[in-house]
């Protein structure tokens, strides 16, 4: 196997969605400079909007997140198209 290839900061990080506070641990290369504690063990952290366990395919829930209102944008732009 060829050196070098592999980088460096490979480690145990954790990964907390913030819609539902879930964390899971996981390997990664991911750059973080905030760090939590899970189960007495402290790892660097990186904060998702969404993830397996509050994705509606994955739940079967749907959920409306729409912090900027592109839904409404889009509806009013193709509204002229309904019949």
């Amino acid at each position: 196997m060829k050196k070098g290839v592999h980088p460096e900061n490979y480690r145990l990080v954790a990964f907390k969605d913030m819609s539902n506070d879930e964390v899971f641990i996981t390997k990664s290369t991911a750059d973080t400079k905030e760090t939590i504690m899970h189960e007495g063990v402290e790892y660097p952290v990186v904060k998702m909007e969404i993830s397996r366990t509050s994705h509606p395919f994955y739940t079967g829930k749907s959920k409306l997140i729409d912090t900027a209102g592109r839904i409404d944008k889009f509806k009013n732009k193709y509204a002229k198209f309904q019949k």
